[in-house]
Parts: structure tokens; sequence; C-alpha cells
């Protein structure tokens, strides 16, 4: 490439009165070039106060016309297609090179090499001021952060402020940004972030380059494995990514989100300066309109914006969703299973395949499902017991040895039961279930009653049974009968009859008299 004579500059520098040697010294130029310009000049009759409104370009062609011109020999590709097929992810400059070799050759043209090749596709990038595609891909990763600087909610009522975090999400491709306020930076809530982020843009990346923050890595030596947190790898396993944090004290291996908080400050915080939020919904409302704006403002140094770009490269190379969103869990490690084949978590038993009586197990507790694993196998699934509930049972018949046993309780066979004690036993039983509006909760009662031949004989248990059906009480319970097995009145040999209210047959009334003072 001919390195072209700034000729407008030597035009207005003679025009200041120096001459071509002082010319040539002050501006490093030689002074033949400058010789050139100004015999150029004088023979075309052109001056400084002629081109004075002209661009360099059009002041070297007018003095010099035809020079510098140069026509390849080699097939130009299509650098716009070029551009864009390299935002592809696994396209590289490689192979694009490689199928502009195979075209020219199919249609016989002359083919520049692979360096050539290169280097004219980065004149092309800053010919076009678009953004080289060698450094990032679309779709290919996202970076996150929290904001440095922080917001505040008011309470109108007691005055007292409350510190709001930002989480900062960028795609380094289309610099597309999202941001989340929060009220704090657990774990949880560095889950929650992240899930938001994916539904927001509408699809998933396979990189996430986070710092080495404890919510998501707890060790990342310089030699060896990089250790994540459990919940942390398992989110972004959901969404079929693999966390790639940082290098320790590297902010460059994230610098697109570290420009990204910067510039947060600016549209959101400095934005949003003058103006009060209550609550933290009013305040994520107010943050998303200025991040949609943000993401609006056109490029400075390439054209369209960062929304553009997303909209048109980047989205549609996204990874779809998963069905379900990730639920954001805790682990609970080293849990030993009782010999009842239950597990502990919040004073609730939860059950565990019965052949792991007396090891122990991790447990994996959502919003809603409680998981036991062992290892990486998982063992057993329940639906978590309401919250406040305590001492209460929840019991896979699947974990259960086979054999009656180990059925699960339900009417049917609390009345096995009490037909193996007798009839009177039978009868309280079914006037236990007779009272409640469900079977399920008479169950507990049924059971307290028939629980009572384990420390008396059945005999007696039936006994206190008929017994008790002779009261006015029609449905007893626990509290009857064990009374009376305490105290042996099961142990008389005739039971009391009945208590019978004798029938009115007539009376003596009196009359109004007697109430009026009259009688004596």
């Amino acid at each position: 490439m001919v390195r072209k004579i700034r000729a407008k500059l030597v035009l207005q520098l003679r025009a200041e009165g120096l001459s071509g040697r002082v010319i040539a010294a002050s501006q490093g130029m030689s002074r033949k070039s400058v010789t050139a310009v100004l015999e150029a000049a004088d023979a075309a009759g052109v001056g400084w106060d002629d081109v004075a409104d002209h661009p360099d370009a059009e002041v070297y062609e007018l003095l010099f016309p035809g020079r510098g011109e140069h026509q390849s020999v080699f097939a130009q590709p299509d650098w716009e297609r070029i551009h864009k097929e390299l935002a592809r992810v696994g396209v590289t400059l490689k192979l694009l090179h490689g199928e502009y070799v195979d075209e020219c050759g199919a249609s016989g043209a002359p083919a520049m090499g692979y360096d050539r090749f290169c280097r004219t596709y980065q004149r092309h990038v800053l010919v076009t001021g678009a953004a080289s595609r060698v450094g990032h891909k679309a779709g290919q990763t996202v970076e996150v952060d929290w904001s440095g600087p922080t917001m505040e909610l008011h309470d109108p009522v007691t005055g007292k402020t409350t510190t709001v975090y930002l989480f900062v999400g960028c795609l380094p491709f289309s610099r597309y940004a999202f941001v989340e306020p929060t009220l704090d930076m657990k774990q949880d809530t560095w889950l929650r972030a992240h899930v938001a982020m994916f539904e927001t843009f509408g699809g998933s990346v396979p990189r996430i380059v986070p710092d080495n923050l404890k919510t998501g890595v707890i060790k990342h030596p310089r030699e060896g494995e990089i250790v994540l947190n459990d919940a942390y790898r398992e989110m972004a396993a959901h969404y079929s990514a693999a966390v790639l944090p940082g290098r320790v004290r590297k902010p460059k291996d994230k610098a697109s989100v570290e420009n990204t908080v910067a510039h947060v400050a600016t549209w959101v915080i400095a934005g949003l300066r003058e103006q009060r939020f209550a609550t933290l919904a009013q305040l994520k409302a107010a943050i998303a309109d200025r991040i949609e704006a943000y993401n609006q403002e056109p490029f400075q140094k390439r054209p369209g914006s960062r929304a553009g770009v997303f909209a048109a490269e980047e989205q549609p190379l996204l990874s779809g969703l998963p069905m379900v969103g990730y639920e954001i869990s805790r682990w609970a490690y080293g849990r030993r299973v009782a010999r009842n084949g239950h597990v502990i978590w919040e004073r609730n038993y939860y059950s565990v395949p019965f052949a792991h009586i007396g090891t122990k197990v991790d447990l994996r507790i959502t919003d809603r499902v409680l998981q036991a694993y062992r290892g990486q196998e998982r063992l057993s699934s329940h639906l978590l017991l309401p919250e406040g509930s305590a001492n209460e049972y929840h019991t896979n018949d699947a974990d259960l040895p086979a054999g009656e046993r180990y059925r699960q309780w339900d009417p049917a066979r609390v009345l096995d039961w009490a037909e193996r004690i007798g009839p009177a036993a039978v009868t309280v039983v079914n006037r236990i279930f007779e009272s409640v509006p469900i079977q399920e909760q008479g169950l507990d009662p049924a059971l307290a009653v028939l629980r009572l031949s384990r420390r008396f004989s059945a005999e007696r248990v039936e006994a206190a049974c008929a017994l008790a059906l002779t009261s006015p009480v029609r449905s007893p319970r626990y509290s009857h009968l064990h009374p009376v097995l305490v105290t042996g009145q099961d142990k008389s040999d005739l039971l009391r009859p009945p208590r019978k209210e004798p029938a009115e047959e007539g009376g003596y009334v009196r009359g109004p008299g007697y109430y009026a003072g009259g009688a004596k």
C-alpha cells in the first residue's frame, strides 16, 4: 500500500509562511515529498484557500490523480458475509478462508493466502467501524458480577433506608446488558438473578464467566481444577452451561461486564439519584426502563446499538431455555438414615429406601421438594411438609420392605387390627371414623386406641371398649379407655348395664295458689 503524503497540511503550512525546508523538518517529511506537493500545487494552480474545506483524501487525489490506487489481482470475497458468518459458533477465519479457496478453485479465480485474507478482513473492520469477531462469538458467553456502587430503598413511614445491590450481566458480543436489584448478595439471590437474566435474554449460552466470589466459586487455584459451589454448578448445568470464572485479580478476563458496571453507575444510579423508592418492585421497574434506554443507545465507534445487534445477530444463536425453570436449592450433607428408614429435616421425617438404613445421605431442598442423594444417585423425592409442621412422617411405599408389617396405614388396615382384638374394638374404631369429616383424620385417634393392646392384653382392651360403649359417650377414644384400663374397671365379670332414666307416668304439680302464698 502506498503511503500518502499529507498534502493538505503542506499547503496549509506554506500559506502560513513556512518554507519547504522548515515544513519537512517540523513534520518529519522528506524534502523530496514536500517539494513534490508544492510543485504539483503550482502546476495545478491550487492554493490553500482552494482546498481548506476539502478532506485530505480529496486534496491528495486532486494533486496526484491516480497515484496510490491499487487493484488487487486476487478475488475479493463478500466481506460483509464473512463478518456475519464469523459471529456463528465454531466459525473461524481459517474455516472461512478454506471455503473461499474452494470457491476460487471452482471459478478459476486467483485466491489470496491466509495471511492476506486475515489482514484484509481486519482492514475491512477498521474501515466500516464494525467490531472484530475474532475476540467474541455471538451467543457464546455471558459475563456476570455484582456492581460495587449500591442503591437504597426509603421507608416513607419509618424513614429507614435499606441497601439494594445490583447484579449485572453482559453478553460480550453485543454488549447487551441486564441489571437485577436485590436486597442481599447471598447464594440463593445470586442464583435467582441468573435465572431472571436467562429468562430476559430468552435463551442461555454455553459459558458463564463470573468473578471468584464465594457464592459461586469455592477455590480457584493456579494449578489444578476449579472447585465450584454445588448449587451454582447445578444451576449452570440446568441451562446447559459451564462456569468458567476469570482468573483471580484479572478483571480483563471479564472486561465487558466490568465496563458495563461502570456504565450502570452512570445510567442507573446517577440517572435515578433524584428519585426515592419505597419498594423493590418500584425500583426494579425504574431500573428496567433505564437499562432498556441504555441498550437502545447508539454505539459511538460502530453502527447500531446493543439492542439492535442483540436482536438481529445474537439472540437467534442463544440456546433454548429448558421447559421448567431452575429451582433454587439448598444442600444438607451427611444426614444419617434412622432405623425406621427415615431421615430428619426441620423436625419432620422423610423416607429413604430401607436398604440405606444406617448410611449417610445428602439432602437437596428446594422451595417445594426434598430429595435424598447418595453420591450422584437420587434415592427418593418428597413434597415438603407444610411450614410449621413437626414430627410428621412422609413415606413412599416404594421405600418400605415388602410385607404386611410395612404397609402404609389406612382405614382398611386399621379395621383389620381392630378385628383381631374384638367386635367392641371394631365398633369403637368405626365410630371414630364416623365422627370425622375426612377418614384420614381418624387414623391417629383410632391407632391410639389400638396401640393400647401393646401395653394391655387384647382381652382387656376389648373389655374396656365394651364398657366404654355403655357410657353416654357416642365415640369413645383413648382418653376414655386409658383410665378404665389403668384403674382395672375392665376386670369386672359383669359389665355395668346402660343407665336408663325412669319413665315419668305422672307427678304432683303445684298450682298457682301455692306460688301466690296460699299454700301452707
